[in-house]
């Protein structure tokens, strides 16, 4: 079932499918729900799996030029509300989906009984990082998309996935969906959100960490270290894996979080 939330600014376009435990799962930047719809297909079949698209991307909508992940926090628990689940959700999130994981545990720790954090980190940017992202997101609006998803694409991947090319192509398509102005807004809402490392040791719940051997972006070894810190927390790389681990090891990354 695909569900359309009105809340304050924004439509939330979520896939709905399955009962059970509510598992609600986060896209990365600058993607959108369809990077989950292998997780969607299988753990439907043993729990009720929800996958937004963030405001802004997919086919959900979005009135601001800022957007934090605060905000995209504060619109899971809407979305929760609209669709009256008041019991507590595993929630998971890739990338900038794990940014927004940490922002909601930060608000709504109490409506959340387990995570999932892949390929994402807990550190803010360094101030060269939060000002490269000022300034692509005004490369952004001023050009458009395109250098960023060819920048991108050419990361996110392993090339010792045999099926890299196909899944680049994939991911490019995603991507050139993303509006511009959605695409600067979130990178400038990336560019200053907080450090969660001092957050990690209050997570008392269970945790799944998963990171790809391959990853470009954000290395196994800071998502260890990352794994580390965290009071219950189960650590999982995934060979011939980058930074889109559920997309390049489906099979393996759904059985891990099966178990």
């Amino acid at each position: 079932m695909l569900h359309t939330i009105s809340l304050p600014g924004a439509t939330l376009s979520v896939a709905d499918q399955g009962g059970g435990t509510p598992v609600v799962l986060v896209h990365g930047f600058p993607l959108n729900q369809t990077m989950w719809q292998a997780q969607l297909t299988t753990l439907s079949d043993a729990y009720r799996v929800l996958v937004p698209d963030l405001r802004g991307f997919g086919q959900s909508s979005c009135t601001t030029d800022l957007l934090t992940m605060e905000n995209f926090a504060d619109d899971l628990a809407g979305m929760l509300d609209e669709l009256q689940i008041s019991e507590p959700i595993v929630l998971g999130g890739l990338s900038m989906g794990g940014y927004v994981a940490f922002a909601f545990w930060r608000k709504y720790a109490a409506r959340v009984k387990g995570l999932i954090v892949c390929n994402t980190r807990a550190a803010a940017d360094t101030p060269e990082a939060a000002a490269g992202r000022r300034a692509t997101a005004a490369k952004v609006l001023q050009h458009g998309t395109a250098e960023l998803v060819s920048g991108m694409s050419a990361k996110l991947l392993s090339s010792s996935n045999p099926r890299h090319e196909g899944l680049t192509a994939t991911l490019i398509t995603m991507m050139q969906t993303a509006p511009a102005a959605t695409v600067s807004a979130a990178l400038l809402g990336m560019a200053q959100r907080p450090d969660s490392r001092p957050l990690l040791a209050s997570i008392d719940v269970p945790t799944l960490v998963i990171s790809g051997q391959d990853d470009a972006i954000i290395p196994a070894a800071e998502m260890r270290d990352m794994s580390a810190a965290l009071p219950a927390s189960t650590y999982v790389e995934l060979a011939e894996a980058g930074h889109m681990t559920p997309m390049e090891q489906p099979d393996q990354f759904n059985q891990t979080l099966l178990q």
